[in-house]
């Protein structure tokens, strides 16, 4: 069984940066497609950021491209998510998820993952 732990989150100001952080266990890390997604109360969980077993292919939501950045660290069985020039539209819940079969592209849907975090929380003031 996978288990995914996210940290990192927090309340910060319009401009300011944070750096979630998943955290893996339960399987072999280093093969699982990671992807970040965040959801508000009474909308549908979104994707932010996607990044490939390798760690050589990422994709991203429109909206976070040129602001956030994913990375892994297959040694430390890590994902992380930079956010930079965090905006209040950014507050949400973050989850990382994790896929564990192969696929054509970096995974961007919920349904393609199969092991999600418990969410942390971050919110950005004016």
């Amino acid at each position: 069984q996978v288990q995914l732990v996210e940290s990192g989150g927090g309340s910060v100001q319009a401009g300011a940066s944070l750096r979630l952080s998943c955290a893996a266990s339960g399987g072999t890390f280093s093969t699982y497609y990671m992807g970040w997604f965040r959801q508000v109360p009474g909308k549908e969980r979104e994707f932010v950021a996607a990044i490939s077993i390798s760690g050589l292919m990422t994709n991203y939501a429109d909206s976070v491209k040129g602001r956030f950045i994913i990375s892994r660290d297959n040694a430390k069985n890590t994902v992380y998510l930079q956010m930079n020039s965090l905006k209040p539209e950014d507050t949400a819940v973050y989850y990382c998820a994790a896929r564990l079969t192969r696929a054509f592209n970096v995974p961007v849907s919920t349904y393609e993952y199969n092991y999600w975090g418990q969410g942390t929380q971050v919110t950005v003031s004016f």
